[in-house]
């Protein structure tokens, strides 16, 4: 959990304020295209390293163990964002938010995986996958505001008139708390992966349970492209539509960190059974697709709230119940499965993140961004309907037997 929360927080610290730290190594005569684009093409190469790495790392720490996989990951990620801290560059940034997701990759795949090692019960493994996720969120929800904040009373107290310089505190911290939680690592994690005791069905031992583990890949990747989407939509709108400060900005997406946590913890609650969250997959896309096309068209600030709480709720639901269906479905391969699971997701963010900047300002479409998002993710609303008959047919007799009577 300190794991996920660390790396969680480290890319939350940065999203807020680099449009205005682009603006400021680009130079006063950056355009608002140019900086968008900046904005969403280094979100979505923090991303795409996720996409590219993060299998690698789940099939290492398959075969190698997980502390060393994690202490690697995380000794990395402190290293560039303490890096980070000290960059003069646009180019420097470019390499570091590469490098950063490359460390990065080998830390919440690693971690899921070794959560999944040791559950022995369905509810086990849901509840601690929550709070892997519910840890993630934090992250995301403390690092905006705690960017925002350190840098602006380092640069009041400091008297510092450079972003980049007060921006090197809260990097500076969070490289600090990666290096500490690695250490921590050392004694909490054990040696070598101990298997676990579930065993889990050959999600292709039927031509339905074929396209199983392809379908929850592409949902996965779809909602991941959807908040990419809206995470820098929302950055870029806040700042040269509505005329919002960072601190403004951070508040919107610590409302989406808030809804997230309450609808995670509501959803695999212990009124709720694990085998019934599949049931959920369609709707929350559906209210998904509707929050996205309706974003860019709420221009009263109470309707922005109520649509970024319905992204966000939707969003919160989704993407740990498709982590704990890939989890029960990994069997021994827990790293590998879910590295791949990380994998789409992070393609997924990187593509939503670039699009959501490329195309914020294109003149031939407007708000094409949100408009192509609402029309994919529509076509996942019908694979998310054939989800719970997959997953049942996919699940061991007796556990089908449970499922049908928990429903």
């Amino acid at each position: 959990m300190a794991s996920v929360f660390t790396v969680s927080m480290g890319f939350g610290v940065v999203l807020p304020l680099l449009p205005f730290l682009i603006e400021r190594l680009v130079g006063e005569s950056a355009s608002a295209g140019e900086v968008s684009r900046s904005t969403g093409l280094l979100t979505g190469l923090y991303m795409l390293s996720l996409f590219l790495f993060a299998p690698m790392w789940g099939r290492l720490s398959d075969r190698h163990g997980r502390r060393v996989i994690l202490l690697i990951g995380l000794t990395g990620f402190g290293a560039t964002m303490l890096v980070f801290a000290f960059v003069e560059s646009l180019v420097a940034v470019y390499a570091e938010r590469i490098l950063s997701g490359l460390f990065a990759a080998a830390v919440t795949p690693v971690a899921l995986a070794a959560v999944g090692d040791l559950a022995a019960t369905d509810e086990v493994r849901a509840r601690r996958l929550t709070f892997v996720s519910l840890a993630g969120v934090s992250g995301f929800l403390l690092g905006p505001m705690l960017g925002v904040f350190i840098a602006r009373a380092a640069a009041d107290v400091l008297s510092i008139t450079n972003p980049m310089g007060s921006l090197a505190f809260p990097l500076g911290a969070t490289a600090v708390l990666a290096f500490s939680v690695a250490g921590a690592a050392v004694l909490a994690i054990p040696r070598s992966r101990r298997r676990g005791r579930m065993g889990a069905p050959d999600p292709t031992a039927s031509s339905t349970g074929r396209w199983l583990i392809p379908n929850l890949l592409i949902l996965g990747f779809i909602v991941a492209a959807g908040v990419g989407v809206f995470e820098v939509g929302l950055a870029l709108r806040g700042k040269q539509e509505l005329g919002m400060t960072p601190t403004q900005i951070a508040l919107m997406f610590t409302e989406c960190s808030l809804v997230m946590l309450v609808v995670q913890a509501i959803v695999f609650s212990p009124w709720i059974k694990p085998s019934a969250t599949r049931w959920l997959i369609a709707p929350a896309l559906v209210v998904l697709a509707t929050g996205l096309f309706l974003l860019p068209r709420a221009t009263d600030f109470t309707l922005m709230l109520a649509v970024i709480g319905a992204v966000a709720a939707s969003a919160g639901i989704l993407a740990p119940i498709l982590t704990y269906w890939t989890s029960s479905m990994a069997g021994q391969a827990q790293g590998a499965q879910l590295g791949r699971q990380t994998a789409a997701a992070s393609l997924g963010a990187a593509v939503g993140s670039a699009g959501g900047g490329l195309l914020y300002d294109v003149a031939w479409l407007p708000d094409a961004s949100f408009i192509i998002m609402a029309v994919l993710t529509g076509f996942g609303v019908v694979l998310g309907m054939a989800m719970p008959r997959m997953l049942t047919h996919a699940l061991p007799i007796d556990r089908q037997r449970r499922a049908s009577a928990e429903n």
